[in-house]
């Protein structure tokens, strides 16, 4: 067990222990036997303009997108519902969508998508309240995930139900076509462009043709599988390298366990000290979209890989168990959880990082200075309130010699250190919705995705409703 120190210039955004594998644990001994399956015709299941694979957050923004404008888009997501880890993952805590003065950065999809969400389906701090470095309203919400380093901001907790309906309304609104229970296998590769995915489900193997796929998978299946260069190295000091199934408990009363957190950290401090002196992997309770939900989003288990199906049965046993071994220790010891029962486990694995592409342009931590990239797609929030908003290329969706394809989400091109802020929820939108722009753009203009025409991408972003960190002469002049 061990807490990460401090990244190279700047305090990480969210402290948390990190648990390392256990060394002991048994691993399959690789057979070296080898099984041949005979080649076999697979049936086309549909052409399409845009073809958009894995239905999480930057999945959902790049089908909207491409639908809207004009593409014939479909949506293909291996589970029953869209959104993601943002709902099946229970990464309902939306991370910061503001600067460090207060101004709302992260728009366009992201924006129209929450204010979509019902009343009572989100939880966090009104607008005028962004940016207020007020130390009452600021010690409030950092309980509430909403305020870091002293200052407030827009980075809502919210109801994953109420997101599901709202990004499959969306999606069908657009006009792009959905297709659930549809696992993205392998894509369809020719003369070193991405033409198609092969997917899996209850039809048997299946193909889908496209004019551009852009590969939501979050861990750059796809892409991988391609032959596009990718990195997958880590920054230790971080958690985006973790992995652990998030879940809720009900019948809480967090109001009650707040005030004690607050009011008397000395009884907390011990209770977490005994909770680790039972179980090791012992985490703190969040708040969620109701006073009466806690929302846990660990113990973040280090030492895995994301693309090792051995290794991600071992984080759901150990990540279930450990449900079951918090509950009986916060009935017994913090208040407010006296009644609180096991409310539901993540449908899916928490996977912060798999593989990182390796793209035209890239995201690293000489880019948190301020420059404008002159094709920038998007801006997003900096680590610290001492950088500068981060801008965001175009080119870090695009890989370096893959065609035909386009890679927005946690598994764009950047650093270590870069993608700690880059993989979360709303940069997966703010990336998709220009992912889903930029292939429709490509289809239309009969290009490769790399060969798209950066200004109308950009004018169309903005017409999106995307915020920019300069106007389109200073960016032209950047």
């Amino acid at each position: 067990m061990s807490s990460p120190p401090e990244p190279e210039g700047g305090r990480l955004i969210f402290r948390s222990e990190t648990f390392a594998a256990d060394p002991g644990r048994a691993r399959r001994a690789p057979t070296g036997e080898i099984v041949t399956e005979a080649a076999r015709n697979i049936p086309l299941h549909a052409r399409c303009d845009v073809l958009v694979v894995g239905g999480g957050p930057s999945g959902i923004a790049a089908a909207v997108a491409a639908a809207r404008q004009g593409a014939h888009t479909i949506l293909m997501e291996r589970h029953n519902h869209l959104g993601g880890l943002s709902t099946g993952g229970l990464v309902i805590w939306i991370d910061r969508m503001t600067d460090w003065t207060g101004q709302r950065v992260i728009r366009g999809f992201a924006e129209e998508f929450l204010d979509r969400l019902p009343a009572g389906a989100v939880n966090g701090p009104a607008p005028a309240l962004w940016g207020t470095r007020d130390a009452a309203s600021a010690a409030w919400w950092a309980a509430r995930t909403s305020a870091f380093h002293g200052i407030v901001t827009h980075s809502p907790t919210c109801d994953p139900e109420a997101m599901k309906l709202a990004a499959q309304e969306m999606v069908l609104e657009s006009g792009a076509e959905l297709l659930f229970h549809a696992w993205g296998a392998s894509p369809v590769v020719t003369e070193g462009a991405v033409r198609g995915v092969f997917f899996e489900s209850k039809q048997g193997r299946r193909a889908i043709l496209a004019g551009c796929t852009v590969d939501a998978t979050g861990d750059g299946d796809l892409f991988a599988q391609a032959g596009a260069s990718f990195n997958d190295d880590i920054d230790a000091r971080d958690i985006h390298h973790c992995m652990n199934t998030s879940w809720l408990f009900g019948g809480v009363n967090m109001p009650r366990y707040q005030r004690w957190r607050a009011e008397e950290p000395a009884a907390f401090s011990a209770f977490l000290q005994r909770g680790r002196e039972r179980i090791r992997l012992f985490d703190k309770a969040f708040a969620s979209w109701r006073d009466d939900v806690a929302l846990f989003m660990g113990p973040r288990l280090s030492g895995y890989s994301a693309v090792d199906v051995e290794d991600l049965t071992a984080v759901e046993i150990q990540s279930h168990r450990l449900m079951v071994e918090h509950l009986a220790l916060y009935r017994e010891g913090a208040p407010g959880f006296e009644n609180a029962f096991l409310m539901l486990s993540a449908p899916q694995l928490g996977v912060r990082h798999a593989r990182r592409l390796k793209g035209v342009a890239a995201v690293t931590r000489g880019d948190w200075d301020g420059r404008v990239r002159p094709d920038e797609i998007g801006v997003s929030p900096s680590l610290s309130p001492k950088f500068p908003n981060v801008s965001v290329p175009y080119g870090a969706l695009v890989p370096e010699r893959l065609d035909g394809l386009l890679a927005p989400g946690r598994h764009m091109s950047c650093d270590p250190n870069s993608h700690s802020f880059l993989r979360e929820i709303p940069q997966c939108w703010m990336t998709g919705q220009a992912a889903g722009v930029a292939a429709a753009l490509a289809v239309s203009q009969g290009v490769a995705p790399r060969a798209v025409d950066v200004a109308a991408l950009q004018a169309a972003l903005r017409a999106g409703g995307a915020h920019f960190s300069a106007s389109p002469a200073a960016q032209s002049a950047a």
